[in-house]
Parts: C-alpha cells; sequence; structure tokens
C-alpha cells in the first residue's frame, strides 16, 4: 500500500524537546500545543515519504494505563491513535513500562500485513531494532527520525541508526513550532487563552458567615489575650480553606471553617454578640468518595440548593450509555470544557426549568451534592494523576468555570432588538 506511517514514542520526542529547551528531560518544564505537533508530524512525513498518510500512532505511558487529558485530546484527533503502556514510579523517578513492546509489536504487524510502504519512527530505543530489521525484510521502507539534541551528540542507539533506511534530525525551529519552555520566551505555541470565568469566581463574595474570635481577632467574653490577627488561607470557589497543615492548624485562621463554625454551638463555648442563633438541627457536611456525610454542628446549604437533584437522578440507564460514549469520543479532557459538558447534560435533564434559577441565585457556590458529583466526573479523565489523588486547585476552579458558563448561557436574559 502506497501510505506512510508514524509511530511516534512520545517519551523519547517530548523528553528531547524538553532536554533542549529547558535544560532536562523532565516533561513538566514545557507546554505541548499538540494539535500543532501532530500536524507538523503528518506534513513532514508526507514530503518526505512522498505518501500521504494512513495514521500516526502515538505511543506513552499512564498511571495505570489511564488516559490523562493530553492523551484524550489526542485520541481525538484525525488520523491519531494513542497506545498507553504503564507509568511506574521508582526512586523518585517514573518510567515507561510495556511502550517499546508495543512499538516493537505495531511495528512488525504493520509490515507484515503491508499496511503501507513506509513507516516513519520518532525514537531512539535500541530495543526496536529486531522490529525495524523485521519490517524491512516485509519490503518496507523504514525513515529514524530524531530530534537535535541539546549537547550536539546522539539521542539514539547508533545501531538503530545504522540500520534505518532514512534518517531526519528534526531541529530547533521545527520543534518549536508547538512545544516551548515554561520559563523561556521565543517562536512557539501559543499560550493558554485566559479564562475570565475563573477571575470571576475568585473574586466573587462568600456568603457571610457568623463572626467568631478567629474571624474578628477579638477575643469572646471572658477569654485571655487576643492573639494577633493572621492573614486568611486562601478558599477556593466553594468556600473550602485550604492551609498548610500542621503549622495552620495551631494558628488562629482569619476565616473561620465549617468546624470552626460548628465549635460555636459546643457547650461550653461563649456566645458571640450580634451573631445569629443556628437552628438546632443543622448538620455540618463532609464530602468523601461515598458521597456527602451530614455531621451535626453548622448550618446546612439552603433550601433551593438541596432540593436540586443530581445528574445521576435525573439520568436514565440509555442515556448514561451515550454519556460514556461520547466522554471516550469526543470530550477532550480539559477541565473548562469538563464542567461545560457536565452542565450540558445536567440542565437538559432538569425536570423543572424554575430549578435553573434556584440555581443561578446560589453563584459562585456550586450546591454541595452537585459539586461532589462534578469533581468525580472530572476525575475519569485522569485530572488526579500525579497529584496524590487531589485534583489542581486551578483545575478545580476552571471545571466550576466552565459548569457556572453554561448555566449562565442557559439563564442570561435575551438581548432587546435593537430600537427598543
Amino acid at each position: 500500500m502506497d501510505r506512510c506511517v508514524v509511530l511516534v514514542d512520545a517519551g523519547y520526542l517530548l523528553g528531547a524537546a524538553a532536554s533542549l529547551l529547558a535544560g532536562e528531560p523532565s516533561r513538566s518544564r514545557i507546554t505541548v500545543d499538540h494539535t500543532a505537533l501532530i500536524q507538523g508530524l503528518r506534513e513532514r512525513a508526507e514530503q518526505d515519504t512522498g505518501r500521504p498518510l494512513l495514521r500516526i500512532y502515538w505511543f506513552d505511558g499512564a498511571p495505570d494505563r489511564v488516559p490523562q487529558p493530553e492523551h484524550r485530546r489526542l485520541r481525538v484527533m484525525s488520523r491519531v491513535t494513542v497506545r498507553l503502556g504503564a507509568l511506574t514510579r521508582s526512586d523518585g523517578r517514573w518510567a515507561q513500562k510495556g511502550v517499546d513492546a508495543a512499538m516493537h509489536a505495531e511495528l512488525t504487524e504493520l509490515a507484515r500485513n503491508r499496511a503501507c510502504s513506509d513507516i516513519v519512527l520518532v525514537t531512539g530505543d535500541g530495543d526496536l531494532l529486531p522490529g525495524m530489521m523485521a519490517a524491512k525484510e516485509h519490503g518496507v521502507a523504514v525513515h529514524l527520525w530524531a530530534l537535535q539534541a541539546a549537547d550536539g551528540d546522539y539521542n539514539q542507539s547508533e545501531d538503530l541508526v545504522a540500520e534505518a533506511d532514512e534518517r531526519r534530525v528534526l531541529d530547533r525551529i521545527w520543534i518549536t513550532r508547538a512545544v516551548r519552555a515554561k520559563d523561556t520566551t521565543g517562536i512557539c505555541a501559543p499560550p493558554p487563552v485566559p479564562r475570565p470565568e475563573i477571575a470571576a469566581i475568585l473574586s466573587a463574595p462568600l456568603p457571610e458567615s457568623a463572626p467568631d474570635r478567629t474571624a474578628t481577632g477579638r477575643p469572646h467574653p471572658g477569654d485571655g489575650p487576643a492573639d494577633p490577627p493572621h492573614p486568611a488561607p486562601p478558599r477556593d470557589s466553594n468556600g473550602v480553606t485550604h492551609g498548610n497543615g500542621a503549622a495552620d492548624r495551631g494558628a488562629p485562621k482569619g476565616v473561620p471553617t465549617p468546624k470552626d463554625l460548628a465549635a460555636l454551638r459546643a457547650p461550653g463555648t461563649h456566645p458571640v454578640p450580634g451573631a445569629q442563633p443556628q437552628p438546632a438541627g443543622a448538620t455540618l457536611r463532609w464530602s468523601s468518595d461515598k458521597g456527602w456525610v451530614d455531621r451535626p454542628g453548622t448550618v446546612s446549604e439552603p433550601a433551593d440548593a438541596a432540593s436540586l437533584p443530581t445528574l445521576a437522578q435525573v439520568t436514565t440507564a440509555e442515556q448514561r450509555w451515550a454519556d460514556r460514549e461520547e466522554d471516550i469520543t469526543t470530550v477532550g479532557g480539559d477541565p473548562y470544557e469538563v464542567g461545560q459538558v457536565f452542565a450540558r447534560r445536567w440542565m437538559a435533564r432538569l425536570p423543572e426549568p424554575a430549578a435553573l434559577q434556584r440555581l443561578s441565585t446560589l453563584y459562585p457556590r456550586v450546591p454541595h451534592r452537585i459539586d461532589g458529583e462534578l469533581l468525580r466526573y472530572a476525575a475519569r479523565f485522569g485530572l488526579l494523576a500525579h497529584k496524590d489523588d487531589q485534583i489542581d486547585e486551578h483545575d478545580r476552579y476552571a471545571i466550576r468555570a466552565g459548569f457556572w458558563r453554561e448555566v449562565e448561557a442557559r439563564t442570561a436574559p435575551e438581548p432587546a432588538p435593537a430600537g427598543e
């Protein structure tokens, strides 16, 4: 078949790019425009081989072989197939397992089945030498591509270089069209588009909480000398306080946490002048993998929030299957996009339109049950990886901003016709 196929070892390509542009092979040091990178690979392959592209295979490692957001973006692109090996951590370093074996298997199968006339290998791994030799025996021309090495030397197996039919080096100018170092400037992919909706959530005022000693910096009647005031710890868009571990637990906080508010009703505590009395049946809600757990101590959510159904409650089995299909085939996994998709489904299935108006009055706080379901949905897209099973704070802002953007688009009043 007069077609070409490209097999990319992502660990080699992006690691070499990080070494070249950022001075070290850590992929966290670079930002990648995957759309531009795939387009560049396609154009160069068709130019070098003189054949139309059949497919680009992208081989990479992932924890437990769970696709990460970048893999989800890649696998929904035209003519791109993602193959994942395992990513394991040993002695403080991440290592790919099974990627070279998968590349070897794909290389030999393509050649044996005569699926293409030319194969482009973007790798430096000498373990692929037997596969390269087998492909040549089946009449396939093998092109070996390298990325310019940071030290000017080879970053590929010399045996692999010697066995290739054709060899090309992708230079700094070529790679910087799609990859940039995070701490440098120059010819590079554009930075991510700023999200003003995230800034709006960060700047929105939170509902007023009952003051106590930690909120005002003043002692309750009968307390000892007042401690010096401390700055408020950061909170996310749902009012969750983020401290600094053990050092924060022993110091008064500028903003009361739910546990602080619960302590106001504990036996032996002093009432706060001017504070609103808390209802006797108030509860403190804690999130967990099993849902929300009620504990006695503080005011629960408003009735408008508690009455809103979750997405699971308004989704049929058929819709759940279709949702999963859409997640796999079209949703890229960007945190902002994830929030939009979730909100779109939830609003389309609400049994009563008035629920949207009730929700809009709660901005910027997503109701507890819906927020927990939203974050668990986001976890499907690999947003927990490398972060100790916690979604990154900025990603949480982006997820909720995407959610609220869809709600705003549905509830915003239509503009009046011109001339009225």
